[in-house]
């Protein structure tokens, strides 16, 4: 900016956090400041002086103040190029004096339609007109104009000022800003406006929008990806639900690798359908064991006893703070443990684990205390080449009402809370997915395999000779008798699947030839 000309900034703001102290530091600059409305009698309040905008315009706030910055004294002064001859002509022709900062930040439109009850009135009164306005022009014209808008960015801006100037990179940053915030809050209207026409009983349905927009924040850069020569970051939901794996707080340990967040949402997702102390091992994305108590520590037991050999190196899920009695578990030699995810750490439970075993530097400990709290209403994404998939999540619980005995025997109580429990977990693994069970643990997992034969022995080489007397669960039908009869061999006393086969006669036959209780769920839950 030309020494000749007055400096000048425009404020007009709707969270003031830090705001005096920045726009004095301005005023100490040699600034001229304009303001509108309830910012000008904040300044005020904190006695800056400033310049109403209705003053500089010439023109009144009007429509309870719809209308105050839409003015051409406004917008020449953000927009104008004063090294341009044409727009210093402009300039000098209307009397309008180039501002060198816009400081502007947005009605609060989301923190008002997240309150219980708002009114559509309320709501689209915090739609911002004038606001969304100055910060796209001014952003247009970053090389001349500075768009500020966050408090977070006053510091630099006053340490650039204070050195001379902001610089050209920083000018881009500070517009690459503004963009991403006006384009955030384009997408926050357009999406409440398509949710509010679907009526009342539209919430308790999926949307699929036409045009479907995504917000992600890169929340860090990964070392690589799946392999190493991936490279990966991680970007997380703007707002996530405090029951998310992106809402965790890492407490110790290395930096989480690409596959440590793939297992660590995946321990989540399966400690969460348990009301009772519960652990889960999870190995590539599986459970290799799972288990259920009355206490932690010996929900651990019980899942850890599932599969001795792939626990190591692997994810631990628990869904009650870790005490002294699970980390001493936890801690047991030759055990080693990539990460942590629980709702907290008990004081002396943490000191253990970051100090006695051998991966006491390493292991990753994350705390997310409302693991438990509700659903994660967002959709679950998945890409393919050129595309993107979109489906409600697989997380509600299944309706027992719906689930029917199909054989001649019925599950005794023992059996029906292991069969219960079977199916909560086969339903976390990948298809074709069999699952052994027994006294609320996990005995063997078959996962991933072609053929739902092939899970059944899979299953039962896993399990050995705890098979018997055993529940299994199967995410699909039984297309024929042979998986059910394998596992009738290695002594499966029970079995839940969804039903719904051209085969399903020959299979309760089958049960019934076994002396195997069997329920149909009518849901299946495959989880490719």
């Amino acid at each position: 900016m030309a020494d000749s000309r007055t400096r000048r900034a425009l404020v007009s703001v709707s969270d003031k956090t830090g705001l005096a102290p920045f726009v004095k530091s301005l005023v100490e600059l040699g600034f001229e400041i304009l303001s509108t409305g309830g910012t000008a009698k904040h300044l005020q309040s904190e006695g800056i002086d400033v310049v109403d905008v209705s003053a500089y315009t010439g023109f009144p706030e009007i429509m309870d103040g719809r209308v105050k910055t839409l003015h051409p004294r406004v917008h020449g002064a953000i927009l104008g190029r004063p090294d341009l001859p044409s727009d210093a002509a402009a300039l000098a022709e209307h009397g309008i004096e180039p501002f060198e900062l816009v400081v502007c930040n947005l009605y609060p439109f989301e923190q008002t339609v997240a309150r219980p009850g708002v009114t559509p009135e309320e709501a689209i009164e915090q739609i911002d007109i004038g606001g969304p306005s100055m910060v796209r022009s001014a952003a247009k014209n970053h090389a001349y104009v500075g768009i500020v808008t966050n408090p977070t960015q006053y510091p630099r801006v006053l340490e650039e000022l204070q050195s001379g100037g902001l610089s050209m990179e920083f000018r881009r940053e500070l517009a690459a800003a503004a963009f991403e915030l006006t384009a955030h809050y384009d997408v926050a209207i357009s999406q409440w406006f398509a949710k509010s026409s679907r009526g009342e009983e539209g919430d308790a349905r999926p949307y699929f929008p036409g045009v479907l927009h995504l917000e992600f924040r890169r929340q860090s850069e990964l070392r690589y990806g799946e392999n190493p020569h991936q490279m990966a970051a991680l970007y997380s939901d703007p707002q996530p639900a405090p029951s998310t794996l992106a809402a965790a707080e890492k407490l110790h340990g290395k930096e989480l690798s690409y596959n440590n967040l793939l297992d660590l949402d995946a321990a989540l997702g399966i400690v969460r359908e348990f009301e009772e102390p519960a652990a889960v091992i999870i190995k590539h994305n599986n459970p290799c064991g799972c288990g259920v108590a009355t206490a932690a520590a010996d929900a651990f037991d019980r899942a850890y006893a599932g599969d001795p050999v792939s626990a190591f190196g692997s994810i631990i899920g628990l869904n009650r703070s870790v005490d002294l009695a699970t980390a001493n578990r936890l801690c047991e030699p030759d055990r080693f443990i990539e990460a942590i995810i629980a709702p907290g750490y008990d004081a002396d439970a943490f000191e253990l684990l970051i100090t006695r075993p051998k991966w006491k530097t390493n292991v990753r400990l994350l705390r997310l205390p409302s693991m438990s709290h509700g659903r994660d209403h967002a959709p679950a994404l998945r890409s393919i080449s050129g595309g993107l998939l979109v489906q409600e999540r697989d997380d509600e619980e299944d309706p027992r009402d719906d689930w029917e005995v199909m054989t001649k025997r019925s599950p005794t109580d023992e059996e029906r809370r292991d069969l219960a429990f079977a199916w909560k977990v086969g339903k976390h693994v990948k298809s074709n997915a069999i699952v052994l069970a027994r006294g609320q643990s996990l005995l063997g997992v078959g996962a991933g395999q072609m053929s739902r034969l092939d899970s059944a022995h899979i299953a039962a080489h896993k399990a050995g000779e705890r098979a018997q007397g055993a529940a299994a669960a199967s995410d699909a039908f039984f297309p024929f008798r042979d998986g059910l009869d394998q596992l009738a061999r290695v002594g499966v006393k029970s079995v839940i699947q969804p039903g719904g086969s051209r085969g399903d006669e020959e299979v309760i036959a089958a049960a019934d030839e076994h002396n195997i209780a069997m329920i149909f769920t009518g849901r299946r839950h495959f989880r490719h």
